[in-house]
């Protein structure tokens, strides 16, 4: 019996999501609709710069993986997240909200000093998001943050795409891969941002090794990293990666693949207003929903209608209440 249905690894980030124009990004010379690594004078210079908007920020631990884990902890997974922060104030504010969101950590590695990851995250009127990042300390993760009992004792371990811009989280993610694979625990991995499959492709294989369990992806990733340029040459070419996976279609729903069969999923028609996190959700509602003894078409409804509502809203994450209601509307 597993102590946890999941195990993730992951940046720390401490994310301030803002509204903002496409003349705001355009006037700050910022790529839309990905994630773009800064450093922190770059990320002070565009702070200062959008000062007039910051009155409704919001304050939230994030990172992609730790949105998946969270969600699927919320959900009722129980969930281990192994990450880096300082011994700063955001370091603290980060491993108290992992506690609030029921995920345990890695409470025996000693906190550095330094500066814990930010994300600025940035809305515009179509609700896309634009991330710019600085990883901090984050970006030295290596396998000391690894809890490898923790690991072995999961069902899956779900490894970050984004890790891939860092050597010591590259290396620590393979590591966490290769030590659930002698352990007999599944591997799920996401290839986090169109722009990580554009500039990092030879890592992301190589964090895959010969195939993961399930791979999570949005259609132009999975475009991407295949070199195909439709849906139905990528699913197939995926299934060389993957034993199955999720691949989103944004207001088109999701395809699915367990394996043997291959499912469209619905979407749920909603008014989106804010897209950061909707991947995220999805893979934390799926995750949560296939270690429960669910289908992969069953996971891939729940998982649509949960993304529905976080895109519907602001921020990354659902209230703890809407959880529950999602489960009774979808599983029952």
């Amino acid at each position: 019996m597993s102590n946890y249905h999941l195990y993730g690894i992951g940046a720390a980030l401490v994310d301030t999501e803002i509204e903002v124009s496409d003349a705001d990004l355009a006037k700050l010379n910022i790529e839309k609709g990905i994630m773009t690594l800064v450093d922190e004078a770059r990320q002070e210079e565009i702070i200062a710069q959008l000062s007039d908007h910051l009155v409704a920020s919001k304050r939230a631990s994030g990172g992609s993986a730790a949105n998946t884990v969270i969600a699927a902890s919320q959900f009722g997974a129980n969930s281990f997240y192994s990450c880096k922060v300082s011994d700063d104030e955001n370091g603290d504010f980060y491993l108290q909200d992992l506690q609030l969101a029921g995920v345990d950590y890695n409470q025996d590695v000693a906190r550095e000093a330094g500066i814990t990851g930010k994300c600025l995250v940035m809305i515009t009127p179509d609700a896309e998001r634009s991330m710019n990042t600085f990883l901090g300390i984050s970006e030295s993760i290596s396998n000391t943050e690894l809890h490898m009992s923790a690991a072995a004792n999961s069902e899956y371990v779900y490894l970050e795409g984004y890790q891939v811009t860092s050597d010591s989280g590259r290396q620590a993610t393979i590591e966490l891969r290769q030590h659930a694979e002698a352990n007999g625990v599944k591997t799920a991995m996401s290839l986090s941002d169109p722009a990580m499959v554009e500039f990092f492709r030879d890592g992301l294989q190589e964090m895959i090794g010969d195939k993961v369990s399930l791979l999570f992806c949005n259609e132009q990733e999975a475009m991407g990293f295949t070199q195909t340029d439709t849906l139905e040459a990528a699913a197939a070419a995926l299934k060389t990666h993957a034993h199955g996976f999720a691949i989103t279609l944004g207001a088109k729903g999701a395809l699915v693949f367990d394996g043997d069969q291959q499912t469209m999923i619905e979407p749920y028609n909603v008014t989106a207003i804010d897209t950061n996190g909707a991947g995220d959700m999805f893979a934390g509602a799926f995750l949560y929903a296939i270690t429960h003894g669910h289908s992969f078409a069953q996971a891939g409804k729940l998982a649509s209608r949960a993304a529905a509502q976080v895109v519907s809203q602001f921020g990354p994450r659902l209230r703890r209440e809407q959880h529950a209601e999602i489960l009774t509307e979808v599983l029952g």
